[in-house]
């Protein structure tokens, strides 16, 4: 069949089967390394235990003590997992409203949808309705952030709407939603301000298995969501003119897309807190490894996410020895330079 073409076509193809077979090793060395992650995420904290150890527990549990089984299975796996998933969303969060905006400073935190935090302020200032405190603060995040998405919604609707305006209107959400929490913490007692404070921060510690099933089930099926649109959003890449040109209803993918990145986004931060910065270095880093073709790009983004997540837990962990640092503190001392490192990097 290939013998048939014309010899530059034939050139042409077997290129682009070269390209797309690196990028599909690029692909699997970086799972790889968020498997290496998830390893050292297990294997850290203040009961130090070796990667040999940590597969033992993970593949023959029988074989180890059983206070090493229940600090594997029971305590660090689902932190440990719940990195790797939220992160995993916050990258294709990230990456998609980049796309979607044509903004490589875009991204969750910087549209708004980071602003759980005013809901979980909320309920731990003025009460959780007779709710238990660990299941009330997640739902009062996740509503606020929703909130945040829905006055989005409302402008990614109208046509006359474009990628600039959305972006400022992101940034205004942003600044307005942190008055009220800067007066909520200004309004509380000192205690209350101090838990609000290190909800903030973003923490793995609260993790567990029905909220990683949760983070799982959703980000899973908002992403197979997202990959039906792959062309669409490459396409979107074109510029808006070019992308209506070739069938691509603009408005339409723009508002399905937020409400994909909005939920998903929304339902990690709400059991994680704000953590910063994964959205935005890791589209930058899928970018530069395989290019702008979704089919790439995204599951590049969500694997970037999650070993970056899973990179500053293990870091959170070993730098106060003992004791658990916080994770979102972390992701911005990392991302910061690394970010810095980009923009030198790309002009």
């Amino acid at each position: 069949m290939t013998a048939s073409l014309p010899k530059g076509l034939s050139q042409a193809i077997a290129a682009q089967r070269r390209s797309e077979f690196r990028r599909w090793r690029i692909l699997a060395v970086m799972a790889g390394l968020c498997l290496l992650g998830l390893i050292l995420d297990i294997a850290t904290g203040p009961a130090l235990l070796s990667p040999a150890e940590v597969l033992r527990a993970l593949l023959r549990p029988e074989e180890v003590a059983p206070m090493t089984r229940i600090i594997v299975q029971d305590l660090r796996l689902p932190m440990a997992l719940m990195a790797l998933v939220a992160g995993a969303a916050l990258g294709v969060g990230g990456a998609e409203i980049q796309t979607l905006l044509n903004n490589p400073m875009a991204s969750p935190y910087t549209l708004g949808l980071s602003r759980a935090g005013l809901g979980a302020s909320l309920v731990i200032a003025y009460g959780s309705f007779g709710l238990p405190l660990p299941l009330a603060v997640p739902i009062g995040a996740f509503l606020f952030t929703m909130l945040a998405a829905s006055i989005l919604f409302g402008l990614a609707s109208l046509r006359r709407v474009s990628s600039s305006m959305l972006v400022l209107a992101g940034i205004a959400l942003l600044f307005l939603f942190q008055s009220f929490l800067s007066l909520v913490q200004f309004l509380s007692a000192p205690e209350i301000s101090q838990q609000i404070m290190f909800w903030l921060f973003g923490s793995l510690t609260k993790s567990s298995w029905t909220t990683l099933a949760v983070t799982t089930v959703v980000t899973a099926v908002c992403v197979v969501l997202l990959f039906r649109d792959s062309w669409r959003l490459t396409a979107l890449k074109l510029g808006e003119t070019r992308a209506a040109s070739l069938g691509v209803d603009v408005a339409a993918l723009r508002f399905r897309t937020l409400v994909l990145v909005a939920v998903m986004t929304a339902t990690a931060i709400s059991f994680v807190g704000i953590i910063g910065f994964v959205g935005l270095v890791a589209p930058h880093v899928a970018r530069m490894l395989v290019g702008e073709d979704q089919r790439f790009f995204l599951p590049a983004a969500m694997i970037a996410g999650a070993a970056f997540l899973s990179g500053a837990s293990v870091l959170s962990k070993v730098i106060l020895p003992g004791a658990l640092f916080p994770v979102g503190i972390v992701t911005s001392f990392v991302g910061v330079p690394f970010f810095f490192w980009i923009l030198l990097r790309a002009k």
